[in-house]
């Protein structure tokens, strides 16, 4: 098993632009995220274009693989 980078953050809070809800969720470290239901008002967020995820797109930190430099899964 290969060892986490120190440097990147694991822990993103996706901000709904639809109503506003904020939510701290760990980032998968071997897969793309590319749906997450608002808890706050029940939208599936899904990736803008040009992004990999819906942390790369809503989230206060990309994904681990985009912070370590590499192409996501997307």
């Amino acid at each position: 098993m290969a060892q986490q980078d120190p440097d990147i953050v694991l822990t993103s809070t996706l901000t709904c632009p639809h109503c506003g809800h904020a939510e701290a969720a760990t980032m998968p470290t071997d897969a793309c995220q590319w749906f997450f239901e608002c808890p706050g008002c029940g939208v599936v967020l899904r990736p803008l274009e040009g992004d990999c995820c819906v942390f790369c797109s809503y989230g206060t930190f990309p994904c681990p693989p985009i912070q370590a430099g590499d192409a996501c899964c997307g």
